[in-house]
C-alpha cells in the first residue's frame, strides 16, 4: 500500500521493506528525554547557567578561549576547520554538538560515557581551554550572576573549598545547554512523513535522484548498517578507513585508546558523580571493552552534514561527494569498496544533502539578571 503511494510520480517504486527502513529513520525530532545521570538535565535554570559558560572565556586559564571557540553556532556547533584550536592545535576534527543529546558516547573515541563528563574534558585540556577545577571554581564563586544563576540551578551556593564538586556541576550545566541543539525538519524528514501518511511523492517534495540515492543508501551502500535510525547514527564505533589518509606516522587508535580514556576517568558513571543511584548506564562502561577496536571511531550524524565540512575524525575529507568516493572505491578494513558507478554516487550525494538544511534555528537567550 505504502510502496504503491510512493510510486504516484515516477518509476522510483519503494518495495514494502524499504519503506519500512525509511520510516525507521523518522519521525524527527525524537522524543525529548532526560540524562538521569545529571540532574540538571532538562532545569531551565541550568541550561540558563550552561549558556552563559559556553560563550565564557574566563573558564580558561588564559581568559581567550570558551567552548564557542571550537562549537561555533553558525556554523552548526563546529568551526569547518581541518583540525580545532584553542590554546594549541588538536588532533581530531571538531564534531558538531547538534543533536548531542541522542548520544551514548561522547568523542570521536568515546572517551566519555555522558555529555556532562565530556564538557568537562577540553576544560581541563592542557591544548583547550587548560584550566583547572579551582580556576573554575573560583570563577562561580566570585562571579556575581554566575553564583545567582547556580544556586538557581542545584539549590544552594557553590561549595566554598570542594573544587571538583563545583567543576562537575558545571560540566552538568554545560551538558543542561548542548542537550537544547536540535537540527529542524529536512527534505527526507517531509518525504518520510509523507510516506507514512500514504500520500503520493511529486517530484517537488522529493526529487527523484533523491529518491534513488535513498535506494543505494538502504540496499547496494548498506549504509544503514552504521547510519541508523532518526539520527542517522548507531553511535557506535567502526572503521571507515579515513586513518588512510593521516599523514605517515601519525597513529590514531581511536576506540581502542578512548575506551581507556573512559574506563580511568574520575567522571565517568561508574564514579561518584552520576546522580542516577541505580547507575544504570554505567554497564556501558563494563560491557564497552567488546567495541575496543583500534582505528574504530564513532559514526557521526548525518543530520546538517552539508553544515559540517570537512569530514572525518582528521577533517581529511573535503567533500560529501570525497567522502562518498572513498566509500566507492576505497572502503576499509571492515567494509569492502562499494564500486557505484559515477551516476549512483551523484545520486547518494543528493540523497545526503536532503538530509540537511542551510539554516541553524538557534538563537540566544536574553536571560537578563539573575538576582
Amino acid at each position: 500500500m505504502l510502496a504503491a503511494c510512493a510510486a504516484a510520480a515516477d518509476d522510483v517504486v519503494f518495495s514494502e521493506a524499504e519503506v519500512q527502513a525509511i520510516l525507521s529513520h523518522g519521525p524527527w525530532p525524537a522524543p525529548a528525554t532526560q540524562d538521569s545521570s545529571n540532574r540538571a538535565s532538562g532545569n531551565r535554570a541550568a541550561i540558563e547557567l550552561g549558556e552563559r559558560l559556553f560563550f565564557d572565556p574566563r573558564l580558561s586559564a588564559a581568559g581567550k578561549f570558551a567552548c564557542v571557540t571550537c562549537h561555533v553556532p553558525e556554523r552548526n556547533w563546529t568551526d569547518n576547520r581541518r583540525l580545532g584550536a584553542a590554546t594549541t592545535e588538536v588532533n581530531r576534527n571538531v564534531p558538531t554538538l547538534m543533536n548531542v543529546r541522542l548520544g551514548r558516547w561522547f568523542g570521536w573515541a568515546g572517551g566519555a560515557d555522558s555529555l556532562w563528563s565530556q564538557s568537562i574534558r577540553p576544560i581541563l585540556d592542557a591544548r583547550e581551554l587548560a584550566s583547572t577545577p579551582r580556576h573554575v571554581a573560583e570563577l562561580v564563586r566570585n562571579d556575581d550572576q554566575l553564583a545567582c544563576r547556580y544556586r538557581r540551578s542545584f539549590g544552594s551556593a557553590p561549595s566554598p573549598t570542594n573544587d571538583e564538586a563545583v567543576l562537575v556541576d558545571v560540566g552538568k550545566a554545560l551538558a543542561a545547554f548542548q542537550e537544547t541543539f536540535e537540527s529542524p525538519a529536512t527534505p527526507f524528514d517531509r518525504f518520510r512523513d509523507a510516506l507514512a501518511r500514504g500520500e503520493p511523492i511529486r517530484p517537488e517534495t522529493y526529487s527523484e535522484p533523491a529518491r534513488r540515492g535513498l535506494r543505494i543508501f538502504l540496499g547496494k551502500g548498506n549504509c544503514t548498517t552504521c547510519h541508523s535510525g532518526p539520527n542517522f547514527t548507531s553511535g557506535e564505533f567502526h572503521d571507515n578507513g579515513f586513518s588512510s589518509y593521516a599523514a605517515q606516522g601519525q597513529v590514531d587508535r581511536g576506540r581502542s585508546e578512548g575506551l581507556k580514556e573512559v574506563q580511568a576517568s574520575r567522571f565517568n558513571l561508574l564514579g561518584i558523580y552520576n546522580d542516577d543511584p541505580s547507575k544504570a548506564a554505567a554497564e556501558r562502561v563494563k560491557a564497552g571493552a567488546q567495541g575496543g577496536r583500534a582505528e574504530a571511531f564513532k559514526v557521526p550524524t548525518l543530520r546538517h552534514l552539508m553544515l559540517t565540512a570537512p569530514y572525518g575524525h582528521h577533517g581529511n575529507i573535503e567533500t560529501i561527494a570525497d567522502v562518498v568516493r572513498h566509500y566507492s572505491e576505497r572502503g576499509s578494513n571492515q567494509l569492502k569498496p562499494l564500486k557505484l558507478s559515477a551516476s549512483e554516487q551523484t545520486d547518494l550525494v543528493v540523497f545526503l544533502e536532503s538530509l540537511s538544511t542551510l539554516n541553524n534555528p538557534w538563537r540566544p537567550d536574553d536571560m537578563g539578571q539573575c538576582r
